[in-house]
């Protein structure tokens, strides 16, 4: 039986889940600026809490690697490593768009068109990939800026269902009849689930002294401009 603790912290979503066998069996999340740092930890002490477990009793701990906020990834991968550390305890780490299109899926069982996550990454560039419903990737990840053409070659075969937080101010431009919104919340940690199992069933752990989070672009630092 694995006790996998999993963090998603890529986005304004701070989000807290437990899984037992693939399984979630609590999540504790909140959708707001600025809360990864003040909120996490105490996140965590309530989904342990709550369902009943300690420390000692997980096997694993799971973090969504990016893409997404450059703060949030330091906080959530730096939490994830301190715990592994202090519990002996193996790292697993998913990419973030899998595990959105995989949240996707797994509440869509029926659906099988394609399927796009989108975290916005200002202005109107998105990181992103395309997935189709088994999960196997049709376009790797990328940083894109949307225009009225982006993806027409996809989309004039099949239907693509946009989700995620930069899908929506996409939906402007993406007029294609081909191309769905769907604008429920899928960066939860409870879609690691069965992500972060069958990582764990095959030993697919990182090394937790050299793990960095997946930010896919440069961190630029900009200072203020001067008042005249």
């Amino acid at each position: 039986m694995a006790i996998i603790l999993q963090l998603e912290t890529a986005t304004a979503v701070c989000s807290v889940a437990l899984s037992v066998n693939g399984k979630t069996v609590f999540t504790k999340e909140e959708n707001g600026q600025n809360l990864h740092a003040s909120n996490l930890t105490l996140f965590i002490e309530e989904v342990l809490k709550t369902s009943g477990y300690v420390f000692k009793d997980l096997d694993a701990i799971a973090i969504s690697k990016g893409p997404g906020s450059y703060t949030g990834l330091r906080i959530g991968v730096s939490t994830a490593k301190g715990l592994c550390y202090a519990l002996d305890k193996p790292l697993i780490a998913i990419e973030t768009l899998t595990m959105m299109a995989a949240g996707f899926l797994n509440q869509h069982p029926d659906y099988k068109g394609l399927v796009c996550p989108m975290i916005d990454a200002r202005r109107m560039e998105v990181y992103t990939a395309v997935f189709d419903s088994e999960l196997q990737i049709v376009e790797p990840t990328t940083a894109k800026i949307i225009d009225d053409l982006s993806f027409a070659n996809l989309l004039a075969e099949q239907k693509i269902t946009f989700i995620g937080d930069g899908a929506a101010k996409c939906a402007e431009v993406l007029t294609n009849p081909n191309a769905a919104f769907n604008y429920e919340n899928y960066n939860s940690a409870s879609n690691l689930s069965t992500l972060a199992e069958d990582a764990f069933k095959i030993s697919a752990f990182e090394d937790v002294a050299y793990f960095e989070p997946f930010y896919l672009k440069d961190f630029v630092l900009t200072q203020p401009k001067k008042k005249v």
